[in-house]
């Protein structure tokens, strides 16, 4: 959420499954004592959500037999950023229709799903995108042929279309009861605070600028352009927690603000979170603009739903939605893809030239016959956070002391990440009504354990809860709320623990099985935006020159 330091874009995805996804009317997780539960609280709302029946197929391994045979020369499975991705290119490289995207949802978008009302647009998770660096150059490609580059400056910086650039103010922290502009704590800090920020910050730097042996940059995006340098490596090995620690950096205001960052882009908390990806948080990013700054970031009212609706408008016609791939083998010298059609109640098989699977790597486990006969040593490797999105309509803007209300609004003394304003972008002068976008990853404890007590709570505790903890940051802001919808995400997004980005069980399961190529940002480490998408179109130039050789 934060454009306070680089901020990668796409944080929670998810297959959804029954097991990977549970869904809730309204909600936070507060585990304290809430004033609110003695009074009932009466909100509309509605259950948003995946449809975990459907999935259900696949916890089950339910085996159907197919009624009905087709042909085509490539399958995506998943309709997320990366399998969206890998249909374009796959239109732009082969300029045929032989292929087929299969997702289980009624929608494509995966956790860059979106919604709206009557007052707004807004994100389901994925709410925005940072201005791409020198590397991602499949981002800016995107970013031209969508109009959100007009153009190039005298010097060669791109010039961003002023209304998909993130209005102000962009975000405020509230911290001893007033808010402040932007989201590293700044009142009540120490000299011995500032020192420690100081050295942090000016080590970051340093990273950023850093370049290994092999002539690449230390950090990079994709991690694929990344140094293999073993000096830069080796971060991995250890949690971020480890790296503040070894460096004397104790600081509350600093570790809470490095906890936060892990928790938003990572869904784990620093302890958990390899130094590695900690670092390249804020070492990464090298984003250039004509008319912004390194740090700006490119937003909509419906968050990256809007490049979604855009993605998927050439390649409709050969996107299949409801349709839940359970089995996946080799015929042959084919490949047969069955799938559940949910709303026609019928079972399908596709006989391919190749697959491109740019579902979460855990359910490949489930569905590719040759995975599910023998499960691979690194299968356990892949560890998923939990979150809960909320999307809160209120009458009037929530406001409060100091800092105005910004696109970005976070509280040092919550457990949540916040909430940023959906209709930030609207130029009206006064807002009648607001629609609030609150983000949690459920980080507490395992996430196993952390999905359990999800799954527990009950309608009115959701609403109790989250209500609560908003009233914490706005009082009586409960009389201005009209309606609380949620979404919670039970494998929203892969945990980069230390040893997983640089790791065997990551360099393994990038390996293609057959004519089996895997497209999905756990195959980075890292759920964003730009790996999704690098993943995607690699994926489908590796299955393009396959089936170009049959």
């Amino acid at each position: 959420m934060s454009i306070d330091s680089p901020h990668p874009g796409i944080s929670r995805r998810s297959f959804l499954i029954k097991g990977s996804l549970f869904i809730a009317s309204a909600g936070g997780i507060i585990s304290c004592a809430n004033p609110l539960a003695e009074k009932k609280m009466e909100m509309a709302g509605r259950i948003a959500g995946g449809n975990w029946k459907a999935g259900h197929l696949l916890t089950e391994q339910t085996r159907l037999s197919p009624l009905e045979t087709e042909r085509t020369g490539i399958v995506i499975v998943g309709g997320g950023v990366a399998g969206l991705s890998a249909a374009r290119e796959i239109m732009k490289k082969n300029q045929q229709d032989d292929f087929l995207l299969l997702e289980l949802e009624s929608n494509t978008g995966g956790n860059a799903a979106s919604g709206s009302n009557a007052v707004s647009p807004y994100p389901w998770a994925a709410h925005y995108i940072p201005i791409p660096g020198r590397e991602a150059v499949f981002v800016r490609e995107l970013f031209e042929e969508l109009g959100v580059i007009e153009g190039y400056n005298g010097k060669g910086l791109p010039v961003y279309n002023e209304f998909h650039l993130c209005a102000d103010p962009q975000e405020r922290l509230l911290i001893h009861g007033h808010w402040q502009e932007g989201l590293v704590p700044q009142l009540g800090m120490s000299d011995r605070d500032k020192r420690q920020y100081d050295e942090f910050f000016g080590a970051m730097e340093r990273f950023k600028k850093a370049r290994g042996n092999d002539g690449r940059r230390a950090f990079a995006i994709p991690v694929d352009h990344s140094s293999r340098d073993p000096r830069f490596l080796r971060y991995d090995a250890v949690s971020m927690s480890r790296y503040l620690a070894d460096n004397g950096w104790d600081s509350e205001y600093l570790r809470w603000y490095v906890n936060y960052c892990c928790r938003d882009d990572y869904g784990c908390r620093m302890e958990e979170t390899s130094a590695w990806a900690g670092i390249h948080y804020f070492a990464a990013r090298d984003g250039v603009a004509a008319n912004a700054d390194s740090h700006a970031v490119v937003t909509w009212p419906e968050g990256i739903g809007w490049i979604v609706k855009r993605m998927e408008k050439d390649i409709q016609p050969h996107i299949r939605c409801n349709a839940c791939v359970f089995n996946i083998q080799k015929l042959g010298d084919e490949l047969a893809v069955d799938y559940h059609d949910v709303r026609r109640g019928t079972t399908v098989r596709i006989r391919s030239k190749a697959v491109i699977y740019a579902a979460p790597r855990f359910t490949a486990f489930r569905t590719i016959s040759s995975l599910r006969k023998r499960l691979p040593s690194y299968a356990g490797s892949f560890g998923y956070g939990p979150w809960m999105t909320a999307n809160i309509t209120m009458q009037g803007t929530p406001e409060g002391k100091g800092a105005p209300l910004s696109w970005d609004n976070v509280s040092y003394h919550s457990d949540s990440l916040g909430y940023v304003v959906a209709n930030h972008q609207d130029v009206s002068v006064r807002r009648k009504k607001t629609v609030l976008t609150y983000y949690y990853p459920l980080t507490s404890g395992e996430p196993a354990a952390e999905r359990q007590r999800a799954l527990q709570r009950t309608r009115q505790e959701w609403v109790e809860l989250i209500v609560h903890d908003l009233s914490r940051m706005h009082p009586a802001m409960e009389r201005s709320i009209e309606a609380v919808d949620v979404w919670l995400w039970g494998h929203a997004m892969i945990r980069p623990i230390p040893g997983l980005i640089w790791g065997a069980a990551r360099q393994e399961a990038m390996k293609p099985i057959g004519k089996i190529f895997f497209a999905h940002s756990d195959m980075s480490g890292l759920s964003i935006f730009e790996e999704a998408q690098y993943r995607g179109i690699m994926a489908a130039r590796q299955a393009l020159k396959t089936t170009a050789a049959v």
